[in-house]
């Protein structure tokens, strides 16, 4: 491409889970293969699913899928501000990969002038190294009581004086209304900058839709630039939702998992490729309901674990647990639930909320203190997990990222879970090889450690595709769709308008001085 300026060009939706993340991933993955230069940006995302930078920052996980789409290393200025809740009116806000508070609403109310600063330095920054910005917003435009110093959708749209584009579900119902209804909640200004929608998630036959699209295209004077199908199966990182349990035959299965879901479940992106494996049963299970009978029982990470701790006990997971492993079954603790597998978790100066020291389940010799410095890495090493009966899987190697506040310290002479290559020993595994917890978020990525875990719980299966390569073949069929069933040359117009305007401007200036 010739175009040396930067273009921006924003996703916004009806709602949420409307596509929004899933829209950019596959823009930029399209933009990529037509020579641009594109980078993700999501100007305030809340989500407690995170991933690590490479400089240790920490930033949204769809930004992270949304930086592999467009063939670039994640960084802090993709995600500036992101919020992670702790309870339902407080988040931790962290601010260009870095937690600087926690905050109630109110508060961070206040601070948004701040943020939007934050925000607009880091659009700043990538405008200057890339040709093309795919911003995605969050929630929707049309939420009016959250309109004041919004710096999420239409309040960002317009300090940079971008185009939106408004995507709706369709599969939800009432796609229509939803449109409609967005644009006529917008102000003048902002109805002016939407340059089209996008329905996303149709199934059937496109004709049945004409008479819908010809009279939304009518009503709102702007065009319908794509209505993409509903793809069965389509297995990316999930920003927010747990994807549902998926469905095997019976004679497929050789391991079968059980997850409870925490009230501020964190980073549950760790079991994708458990889902995706044909050979593995996973089930996630609510609150309210009881651990069933399973081979392999997995605590997630927590955003709030001495909470979540005291409502596994509320809901007699713990009672559920410990009859698993009287049966014979493995438990296995990533993060926050490898912290509650231990003795203790102290909370000395009220980090989760409250001062005090919350008793763990005691299945780990290690107790853990709670500290105001997050600690965010990668991770690699080898992994020490010892099976009973397939032994032809051992010392696999290991890798994932670190993202908690706990130091964990493990009583001497204690089995770790991995060696890690600076030399640190990670996680604990219990004398009897029953439990096991570690930090590692993502260890299930890589195909050789996961089929170590696999046998150490008692099976033996396929090796697994690798994480990336099989995000790479869905991001690569969602590009293929996006392709054929979007207006590339209307979307392509709104990347040059702004290109052209940008140099046109220039060049008046240039003479000007002249």
């Amino acid at each position: 491409m010739t175009n040396t300026r930067s273009a921006t060009l924003m996703i916004q939706g009806t709602t949420s889970d409307a596509g929004k993340s899933v829209l950019v991933a596959g823009f930029c993955r399209c933009l990529k293969r037509m020579g641009y230069r594109v980078v993700p940006f999501k100007p305030q995302n809340m989500a407690l699913n995170s991933a690590v930078t490479a400089d240790g920052g920490e930033i949204g996980r769809a930004q992270a899928l949304q930086a592999q789409a467009a063939g670039v290393e994640p960084h802090v200025d993709m995600n500036p501000v992101l919020l992670k809740p702790s309870s339902d009116t407080g988040a931790q806000v962290i601010i260009h990969g870095k937690a600087i508070s926690n905050m109630q609403a109110q508060a961070y109310h206040d601070y948004k002038k701040v943020a939007m600063q934050a925000v607009l330095d880091s659009h700043q920054r990538l405008s200057e190294q890339y040709q093309v910005i795919m911003v995605e917003g969050a929630g929707s435009p049309a939420e009016i009581n959250l309109r004041e110093g919004d710096i999420a959708n239409m309040g960002f749209a317009e300090a940079v004086d971008c185009p939106v584009i408004i995507v709706a579900d369709i599969d939800k119902g009432g796609v229509f209304a939803h449109l409609v209804g967005t644009l006529e909640l917008l102000s003048p200004s902002e109805q002016n900058r939407v340059v089209g929608f996008v329905i996303n998630k149709f199934r059937g036959d496109i004709a049945l839709l004409q008479s819908g699209l010809d009279w939304l295209e009518a009503r709102t004077n702007k065009p319908v630039l794509g209505v993409l199908p509903y793809l069965m199966d389509l297995q990316l990182a999930e920003e927010d939702a747990i994807q549902a349990t998926q469905t095997l035959a019976q004679d497929d299965i050789r391991l079968r998992i059980v997850v409870p879901v925490f009230s501020r479940i964190s980073n549950h992106t760790d079991f994708d490729m458990l889902r995706a494996h044909p050979q593995l049963e996973l089930t996630f299970v609510r609150q309210g309901q009881s651990l069933p009978a399973t081979d392999l029982i997995i605590l997630p990470g927590s955003k709030h674990v001495r909470a979540d701790l005291d409502l596994l006990k509320q809901h007699g997971w713990d009672k559920d647990i410990a009859k698993h492993l009287r049966y014979g079954g493995k438990v296995l603790g990533i993060c926050g639930g490898y912290q509650m597998l231990g003795q203790t978790i102290h909370d000395p100066t009220g980090i989760e909320g409250t001062i005090g020291t919350s008793q763990g389940l005691g299945y780990l010799p290690i107790n853990t203190t709670l500290q105001v410095a997050k600690q965010l890495t990668h991770s690699q090493g080898t992994l020490l997990l010892k099976s009973d009966g397939h032994n032809k899987h051992i010392g696999a190697t290991i890798s994932g990222y670190q993202i908690h506040v706990g130091n964990t310290e493990p009583e001497k002479g204690s089995e770790a879970f991995s060696l890690l290559t600076n030399g640190q020993l990670d996680g604990c595994v219990s004398t009897d090889n029953q439990v096991a917890g570690s930090y590692l978020h993502g260890m299930f990525d890589s195909p050789q450690a996961l089929q170590q875990i696999i046998a150490w719980a008692g099976a033996d299966t396929h090796e697994a595709e690798n994480y990336t390569s099989q995000q790479e073949h869905e991001l690569d069929r969602l590009a293929d769709t996006f392709m054929t069933h979007l207006d590339w040359q209307k979307i392509q117009r709104f990347i040059t308008d702004q290109t052209d305007t940008t140099n046109k401007t220039l060049k008046i200036e240039s003479n000007q001085n002249d």
